[in-house]
């Protein structure tokens, strides 16, 4: 294998109990070429979740300084060609990046995101298929204006994008992902999978729960600093 094909799995931690079944979704992965990066971001539980795979992960351990910080300590340690992220709580389903890599390839596309099931504490799904698919370029993006469909742990794309649009800003703390994904709209074509390929775990200690009245905060914030730009985006979108 080599560097145009490796995949880099980014795992950011933080005193998650599911970590290690986020690291065996992503060892059991039917995709030969994966790198999985842990970035511990200064874990006081739940580190020795970890040990069993010590062999098989790069394993970085930093000061806390939060989800984004994790995201791009891991980012500047990879050494593949495409990125992806899984956060410690949710799971990757065997055939995922197989069927991104796929969809990429074949679309062109540098940008890629699933469908996905919630599941709940002890791993059962609750849902049917959360999906949305878009029709075209401009409903996209005037979809991601209003708000942000886009589960991080879905995503995968290709590494050039941050030497274009940057990494993750390390300022939002509950956004950084609906703001990354606002700077590479304009610049990049998106690939949709609307197979569910992710588990995504909704459960009492997430951010979203405990955090809910910051992170609106937030994302209204990050919509105001990209409307001008998506707005234009639009307007040339819905005029061809």
């Amino acid at each position: 294998m080599n560097q145009k094909t490796k995949v880099s799995v980014v795992i950011p931690f933080y005193n998650c109990p599911y970590v290690d079944l986020a690291v065996k979704s992503v060892l059991a992965q039917s995709y030969p070429d994966i790198e999985l990066i842990v970035v511990d971001d200064g874990s006081t539980h739940y580190v020795e979740k970890l040990e069993a795979y010590k062999d098989n992960i790069v394993y970085i351990r930093k000061t806390n300084g939060g989800t984004a910080s994790a995201l791009n300590i891991g980012i500047k340690a990879a050494s593949g060609a495409y990125f992806a992220w899984l956060s410690a709580d949710d799971l990757f389903h065997p055939d995922k990046i197989t069927r991104q890599m796929e969809a990429i390839r074949s679309s062109g596309t540098s940008f890629n995101h699933t469908a996905y099931y919630y599941i709940n504490e002890l791993g059962e799904r609750f849902s049917g298929i959360i999906s949305v698919p878009f029709h075209n370029r401009g409903d996209l993006i005037e979809t991601m204006m209003s708000g942000c469909p886009v589960n991080g742990s879905s995503v995968l794309l290709d590494m050039d994008i941050f030497s274009k649009v940057g990494l993750f800003n390390e300022k939002f703390l509950y956004t950084q992902d609906y703001d990354l994904w606002l700077r590479i709209l304009p610049h990049y074509e998106w690939s949709y999978i609307e197979e569910p390929l992710l588990d995504y775990r909704v459960h009492k200690e997430m951010g979203s729960v405990i955090h809910s009245e910051a992170q609106n905060r937030e994302i209204a914030l990050v919509q105001t600093r990209h409307q001008g730009i998506l707005t234009q985006l639009l307007r040339k979108e819905r005029g061809k």
